[in-house]
């Protein structure tokens, strides 16, 4: 299995993931404030983040995850839901995590 690195934004913090790894569950080691969040979703975003590099690093988007970011506001063309993404372990990846208060970094 290869592995890559996870980049984290805005902490600036990167983590190694390997082959077939869920990023939700990546990103959750990094910010475990996400875990919260996924148990207070009302709308299905607790896992919306933004990949600001490395898209080809992930897995395709799938229907299902079309479909729930066509619920959320504030979708943008490098928006993803990390709980269905699977990392391919082929290049680095750059994620923004989204919702957080992060102005004393």
């Amino acid at each position: 299995m290869s592995s890559v690195s996870i980049k984290v934004m805005p902490l600036g913090k990167t983590v190694e993931a390997t082959e077939g790894a869920n990023l939700f569950e990546i990103l959750a080691t990094v910010e475990p404030r996400l875990l919260d969040r996924q148990k207070d979703d009302k709308d299905g975003s607790y896992s919306h983040v933004f990949v600001q590099e490395g898209r080809k690093g992930l897995s395709k988007t799938s229907r299902e995850e079309n479909e729930k970011l066509d619920t959320i506001v504030g979708v943008g063309s490098k928006s993803r839901l990390a709980s269905m993404i699977t990392v391919l372990g082929t290049e680095n990846v750059t994620v923004e995590l989204l919702g957080f208060d992060y102005a004393g970094l």
